[in-house]
């Protein structure tokens, strides 16, 4: 692979001109599986205490004579800690319990959350901090857990009585601790991650499973997010909360996969006692015991006859029917980590639908009514609890599937539920002698329904046929099956699919007059999702778009034939016209400001480009002083300059492209910004350049993204869109990045360079500024602490550029106030009340 590298650390040396941005290669899937290995190995060989420690269960382990069953019970009752242990004063019982395992499955567990966490704890931590607070955090949440146990069953509650006798073992417990203590040394996006795994993973054992030592495991989580919190109280990335649109989205999904396996891990326990135990029956069905099957038979043949039926089922694939909701959920899960809002309207109606059975369910049962607040925490709570976080981060699904992939998503679908309704009534009449009682076609109609749902729901269409010939049994056993496995499979696919704009042959097609004939320097962000684009009537020029309220707010200049350009003003704005939309031209050239001006409208500078010429650029004079540093500091360091496609790139950097991306927008307090403010969705787009600073260790220290500036079909200029830099990196890699680009584009023959526009800043070397200049140049200096736009015109200055002033162009002063509306909506969709008030108070402050 060849790089951009550093040049000698000479201050006033001509730069080489045959130094070229050339795209990475992905590594062969081999090499990077060996890679990976060798980092992992080497980790493990700097962590003794990791090492030590896992020899140490092991052997102990084999030793006495507990890896397959876990210790005897005379040796449980000496080690383990609970409250009978503790009760007999068995004082050393919650630091003995460290070095043993309930069985061969937990012995797997923890060695592998063992070798996760230990080696990054040691690294990060120190060896002793890691062993101190992995011992402490097993001493406190063992006795933490066992006294909630104890004052649960103190107040009569059922589920913690039931586990009070037991007594648990496993350093799991103080690794829950440590892991959480372990995530305020981790960057932003990991750190979130880990603690609401940290969280989740024991809450839902605790909820499901209920074992002693699931209790334990969540009172250690939550000891340890206090304690790292109280030993990290000073740093200050600690205080951010904010996380960006894709992290939400990816934080949601994890809150939904939990939801989905937390019945599956408590049907592999044939003793969980958890409080939503009850819950998991209801969620997966489960196979009756011959007493229950006897006691169905004693009451009727019917009765007999279905209770044989649902047995069967457990014999077959179509057991599989027991786990559909979970396996739903999973499949709705990638869909909201995509941001699509297809998976969240059909996650939105799945839980529903689901609370809707469960209470139906119930009221069938006829409960007593005492039983009716435990049913509604063990059963509807959880349903209830998902479908409010949905609704309270909806604006964060906006992601749209093609018209095309919805109506072919549609037709799959309902082709799917069409075929295996007539399989099932239709073929089902042919053979309605081998179902019980005789089937008939509305008595199969009438047990539609039972075919879609898992076992457990069969007594809510209680008069269905029930099949006991073979013809019968292969069509209630695979027909609702097949119909699930093409359902979900297809909503698999259509959310893995690239996300598409709303109407995506518009977008292609202005794509294409975009490549044919150019536009502005930002002309390239009109590829961006959430635009709508207006043609003319020859389709020789476009322009880009968005609608909020009753303004059509655009994205840049029109673009397209040159000559067309200019006309294009006067059209959109009787485009909008027809429809009671107020236009609005905005981050426009001189150029657009003076067509809109010959139709009466005003304007007013928004920003200001920074265009820098390539043919003569070379970094010599005192001028380019801080450039020339950047360059040879990063030589010096060993840092170099790559060129990669997003989706191209390497796993590992784009984990930690996202890892940068996150730390930045959670420094802002407010939410990233949008519109002509691209994030890491724009950068997974085959034209645009991304160029990372990496080190011999291949740490990103800072990346940059570039769009292109079309001409007659090829790139002849590339804007900056993305930067971002990590916080404890290189001091001067956004320069030393800007500057390589700069250098590698000029040898492919580019014209120029832009820096793209900050809003709300401008250098004063423009016109003479008027009341509403006044007022945004004062918001301007407002906002400068929160996102830093003058600071980055400012920076933008170290490169000499060509300053090209950015107008917003309107046609009624009496709209404005409509139109600041609209412009902070597409800045900010996301803005939430509390996050409005911060930005007021910063506004008046």
């Amino acid at each position: 692979m060849r790089l951009l590298a550093a040049p000698a650390p000479a201050e006033e040396r001509e730069w080489p001109r045959d130094r070229a941005p050339v795209a990475g290669t992905p590594d062969p899937r081999p090499q990077r599986l060996r890679r990976a290995a060798a980092a992992f190995g080497g980790r493990l060989r700097s962590a003794p205490l990791t090492l030590a420690l896992l020899a140490g269960l092991w052997a102990v382990g084999a030793a006495t004579d507990s890896l397959a069953h876990g210790p005897s019970e005379r040796l449980l009752a000496r080690v383990g800690v609970g409250l009978p242990t503790l009760a007999e004063g068995h004082w050393w019982t919650p630091f003995s319990s460290l070095f043993w395992c309930s069985g061969a499955g937990s012995y797997v567990f923890t060695s592998l959350l063992l070798l996760l966490v230990g080696p990054a704890a040691e690294h990060r931590l120190g060896r002793a901090r890691t062993l101190a607070v992995l011992v402490a955090g097993q001493l406190a949440g063992t006795l933490l857990g066992a006294g909630l146990v104890a004052v649960g069953s103190r107040a009569g509650e059922q589920w913690t009585a039931s586990v009070a006798d037991q007594t648990a073992v496993g350093p799991g417990v103080g690794l829950f601790a440590l892991a959480a203590v372990l995530g305020y040394r981790l960057t932003v996006l990991w750190r979130r991650r880990l603690h609401l795994l940290v969280l989740l993973v024991p809450l839902v054992m605790t909820l499901y499973v209920g074992h002693l030592q699931s209790v334990q495991r969540c009172a250690a989580a939550l000891v340890g997010l206090g304690a790292g919190a109280l030993l990290n109280r000073g740093r200050q990335h600690l205080r951010t909360h904010r996380s960006s649109h894709s992290e939400t989205r990816v934080l949601i999904a994890l809150c939904l996969v939990a939801a989905a396996f937390g019945p599956l891990i408590a049907s592999l326990y044939d003793n969980a006692t958890g409080p939503f135990n009850t819950f998991s029956e209801l969620y997966l069905s489960h196979r009756l015991s011959p007493e229950e099957v006897a006691d169905f038979c004693a009451v009727s043949a019917h009765d007999c006859a279905r209770a044989h039926a649902v047995e069967r089922i457990f014999d077959t694939p179509g057991r599989l029917m027991a786990a559909l909701f979970p396996a739903l959920l999973l499949v709705l899960a990638e869909g909201l980590r995509r941001g699509l809002r297809l998976a969240w309207r059909i996650t939105v109606a799945t839980e529903l639908l689901w609370a809707g059975l469960l209470g139906w369910l119930y009221l069938d049962s006829g409960p007593d009514s005492g039983d009716v607040i435990q049913y509604f925490v063990e059963a509807l709570l959880l349903p209830l609890l998902t479908l409010g976080l949905l609704l309270a981060t909806r604006q964060r699904f906006r992601m749209r599937l093609a018209g095309r992939a919805v109506r072919r998503l549609g037709s799959v679908i309902g082709g799917a539920a069409l075929a295996a309704c007539a399989a099932y009534a239709g073929v089902g009449v042919l053979v309605a002698d081998q179902f019980e009682p005789g089937a008939n076609l509305r008595r199969l109609l009438h047990g539609l329904p039972a075919l879609f749902l898992p076992p457990a729901y069969n007594d809510l269409t209680p008069d269905y046929p029930i099949a006991v010939g073979r013809v019968a049994l292969l069509l209630e056993t695979y027909s609702g099956l097949a119909f699930w496995v093409v359902t979900l499979s297809a909503l698999l696919v259509a959310f893995r699919r690239p996300v598409l704009h709303t109407d995506a042959d518009a977008s292609a097609r202005a794509r294409a007059l975009l490549t044919a004939y150019g536009g502005g320097t930002l002309s390239f962000i009109t590829t961006w999702d959430g635009n709508h684009y207006w043609f003319d009537e020859d389709g020789r020029a476009a322009v880009a778009y968005r609608v909020r309220g009753t303004v059509a707010l655009t994205t840049g200049d029109p673009f397209g034939e040159p000559e067309a350009r200019e006309r294009a003003v006067a059209g959109f704005a009787r485009f909008c016209d027809a429809r009671g939309w107020t236009p609005c031209f905005y981050s426009v050239s001189p150029q657009t400001r003076s067509a809109a001006a010959q139709l009466g409208w005003r304007s007013v500078q928004v920003a200001e480009d920074t265009v820098v010429a390539l043919p003569e650029l070379a970094f010599t004079g005192r001028k380019w002083q801080d450039i020339r540093t950047a360059l040879n500091k990063a030589g010096k360091q060993g840092i170099t300059a790559e060129w990669w496609a997003y989706h191209e790139a390497p796993r590992a950097l784009r984990d930690q492209i996202r890892e940068i991306s996150e730390e930045w927008v959670s420094e802002k307090g407010l939410p990233e910004m949008g519109f002509t403010l691209g994030g890491l969705e724009e950068l997974d787009d085959p034209d645009v350049r991304v160029l990372i600073a990496v080190d011999e260790q291949r740490v990103v220290h800072g990346l940059t993204s570039w769009m292109p500036v079309y001409e007659n079909g090829v790139p002849v200029g590339w804007t900056l869109d993305f930067m971002r830099r990590r916080s404890d990196g290189f001091r001067g890699v956004n320069e030393f990045l800007i500057a390589s680009a700069a250098l590698g584009f000029k040898e492919e023959g580019a014209r120029f360079l832009s820096l793209s526009g900050a809003p709300l800043a401008r250098s004063g070397q423009g016109e003479g500024p008027t009341g509403l200049q006044r007022m945004l140049d004062w918001m301007g200096r407002v906002l400068e602490p929160v996102y830093g736009f003058r600071s980055l015109l400012a920076f933008k200055s170290k490169f000499q550029p060509e300053y090209r002033p950015m107008y917003m162009a309107y046609p009624d002063p009496a709209a404005l106030p409509g139109i600041t509306r609209a412009i902070g909506k597409a800045y900010l969709p996301h803005l939430t009340p509390a996050q409005g008030v911060r930005l007021m108070r910063r506004l008046s402050g």
